[in-house]
C-alpha cells in the first residue's frame, strides 16, 4: 500500500513527463488525462462559478493500473486547468482504486463519496463506500469513519459501487449500483441525515417486473428532477448502466449501455413513464454523471458530462505514441420534452460566425466549408432542408476523414476510414423532419453529433490526419443556416 504522499509525488513526476499534450490528436477543450488513463467522470460540481470535474485517473497506465481521482477545473467549460490528484488509493479500504462516485455541498464542504477497491490475495472483489470532504479543493482529508458503508448488505455481491448522493427532504439519499447474488442488477437506495451514518433502505423499486432481470450488474446511477418543456410537469429522471442487456434494433450496441428512465420517484419506488432509452448512441459513451451546484448558485439546466471510452478499448493511437488515452465528453445541457432528454452544447465561450454556405442549395458534389479548413477544434451549426440524402464528411478526402450520412429518419455514421481500430459503421434513428437541425462538436480527435434540437446524441473517437483537415457538405438539400464556433 502507498502512502497518500508517495502515490501523488509519483502521479505528479507522470504528469510532468508525460508528451500527452504534443499530440497533435490532444483535444483543446475536452477534458482528458494530463498522462496515463482517463474513465469515469466523477463528482462534478460547480461552486462559486467553479466547475470541478473529478474523475477515475491511471496516470501511470499501461504499466501499472493504479485508479485515483483526477482533478481539473473551468470557470468557461472550454479551457481546462489540471490539478494534483484528489483521491489517491493509500488505505487499505481503497489500496485496489478509488473507483466512482459524487459530490454534495453540505455545511459549507463538499463531500465527495466513492467507492473503494479492494481485492485479496485470491483476487476476489471487496467493496467499501467511503468519503473525503474539502473547502479548499486542495486538501482531501478521508473521513476517519470510513469506510462508510463496510460492504455489501446480504444477498448481494461485492459489486456495490459509484455512490450518487442527493438531497432528500431532512436528510440525504444515496443511489449504489448493484449485482443481486443471483448475478441480477439493480440500484440500491441508502439514507443519512449527516452523509456519514448510512441506513440501507432496500431497493429502488419499480411496479412491475420489467426490469427484474434487466442486465447483470447496474453501473453509475444518477437521479434528478427536470420539467417537461411541453406540458411543465415535473419529472423524476434515473439515469444507469445497465450491463449485459441485448441490443434493441440499433440501439444499445456498446460494450456496455448506458440510459434513462423519466417517471416518478416516491420514496424508494420509482414508476417509469415510458421505457428505457439510450442517452447516446454513439460508438463510446458510458458513466455519465450530471452536476450538481453549491448555496446560491444561479439556476441553470441540468448539465451533463459523459465518459468517451469503452472498457477493453485502449489500444487507441493516442496511447502508443503519446502515452494517453479517453477524453469527457463535451458538457451537455439536459431538457425534457415529451417525455424524452434531450442534449445540445453548453454555449458559453466564443459566438458562431456564419458561413458562406448558408442559403445556398445542394446539387449532389461535396462542397467544402473553406472557413473550416486547418481547423480541427469547432462547434458547427447548421439548419437544412432536406429533400432526398445529403452527408458531411470531416477529415481528408484521400485520407482519414468520417462521413454522417442522412437520410429521411436515419443517420448513418461511417469511421471505417479513420485511424481508429474498433467499430467501423452504425445507423440510428433520427426524426424525419423537413427542416433538421444538426449540431457537430469536433475537437482534433472528438466528434459529438446533435440531430432534431439535441433529440438525439452520437458520440465517436474519431482519430483524423492533422494536415490539410477539411469539412464538406454534399447530396440534394437545402443549407438554410450555416455557423461555426472556433474553438482553437
Amino acid at each position: 500500500m502507498t502512502s497518500r504522499e508517495v502515490f501523488i509525488d509519483a502521479a505528479l513526476r507522470a504528469i510532468d513527463e508525460s508528451r500527452a499534450s504534443l499530440d497533435p490528436d490532444y483535444p483543446r477543450f475536452h477534458v482528458a488525462p494530463p498522462a496515463g488513463r482517463l474513465n469515469d467522470p466523477n463528482g462534478l460540481i460547480v461552486i462559486d462559478g467553479v466547475y470541478h470535474v473529478f474523475y477515475q485517473f491511471g496516470p501511470f497506465f499501461p504499466h501499472d493500473k493504479a485508479i485515483c481521482w483526477g482533478h481539473a477545473t473551468s470557470s468557461d467549460l472550454v479551457h481546462w486547468t489540471t490539478h494534483p490528484p484528489a483521491i489517491p488509493p493509500s488505505d487499505w479500504y481503497d489500496r485496489n482504486g478509488v473507483y466512482s462516485g459524487g459530490a454534495v455541498a453540505h455545511d459549507g464542504k463538499v463531500w465527495l463519496h466513492y467507492t473503494g477497491n479492494v481485492k485479496d490475495a485470491e483476487g476476489r472483489r471487496e467493496s467499501y463506500q467511503c468519503a473525503v470532504t474539502t473547502t479548499d479543493f486542495e486538501s482531501f482529508p478521508k473521513l476517519k469513519a470510513n469506510p462508510l458503508i463496510p460492504g455489501p448488505p446480504a444477498g448481494y455481491t461485492a459489486h456495490l459501487r459509484d455512490p450518487f448522493v442527493a438531497p432528500d427532504g431532512d436528510g440525504f439519499a444515496m443511489y449504489l449500483g448493484g449485482q443481486r447474488a443471483d448475478n441480477t442488477g439493480c440500484i440500491l437506495v441508502y439514507r443519512s441525515s449527516d452523509l456519514v451514518d448510512w441506513q440501507l433502505d432496500g431497493e429502488l423499486t419499480f411496479p412491475d417486473d420489467r426490469y427484474a432481470d434487466y442486465g447483470y450488474m447496474w453501473e453509475c446511477p444518477n437521479v434528478f428532477r427536470l420539467p417537461d418543456a411541453d406540458t411543465g410537469e415535473e419529472f423524476d429522471v434515473l439515469i444507469f448502466c445497465p450491463q449485459g442487456i441485448d441490443p434493441r434494433g440499433d440501439e444499445f450496441r456498446n460494450i456496455f449501455p448506458c440510459g434513462y428512465l423519466v417517471g416518478h420517484l416516491e420514496g424508494s419506488l420509482f414508476t417509469p413513464s415510458g421505457e428505457f432509452t439510450e442517452l447516446d448512441g454513439g460508438f463510446e459513451f458510458y458513466a455519465p454523471q450530471v452536476f450538481t451546484a453549491g448555496a446560491g448558485e444561479p439556476e441553470q439546466p441540468p448539465l451533463l458530462m459523459g465518459w468517451l471510452g469503452n472498457a477493453s478499448e485502449d489500444d487507441q493511437p493516442s496511447l502508443a505514441e503519446h502515452g494517453w488515452v479517453h477524453v469527457q465528453s463535451v458538457p451537455r445541457d439536459l431538457t425534457l420534452r415529451g417525455g424524452r432528454l434531450h442534449q445540445l452544447p453548453r454555449r458559453i465561450a466564443g459566438e458562431p460566425a456564419g458561413l458562406a454556405i448558408a442559403g445556398t442549395e445542394l446539387a449532389g458534389p461535396a462542397q467544402p466549408l473553406p472557413e473550416l479548413d486547418g481547423v480541427r477544434s469547432f462547434i458547427l451549426d447548421l439548419v437544412v432542408d432536406q429533400r432526398e440524402e445529403w452527408s458531411l464528411w470531416l477529415g481528408r478526402p484521400d485520407g482519414a476523414h468520417v462521413t454522417l450520412a442522412f437520410e429521411r429518419g436515419v443517420l448513418t455514421v461511417d469511421r471505417s476510414a479513420t485511424r481508429y481500430r474498433h467499430g467501423d459503421l452504425r445507423r440510428l434513428a433520427v426524426p424525419d423532419l423537413d427542416r433538421l437541425e444538426v449540431t457537430v462538436v469536433h475537437d482534433r480527435s472528438v466528434t459529438e453529433v446533435f440531430v432534431a434540437g439535441g433529440h438525439t446524441a452520437f458520440s465517436l473517437r474519431s482519430y483524423l490526419d492533422p494536415e490539410e483537415f477539411q469539412v464538406a457538405i454534399a447530396g440534394d438539400a437545402g443549407v438554410a443556416a450555416a455557423a461555426a464556433t472556433i474553438l482553437e
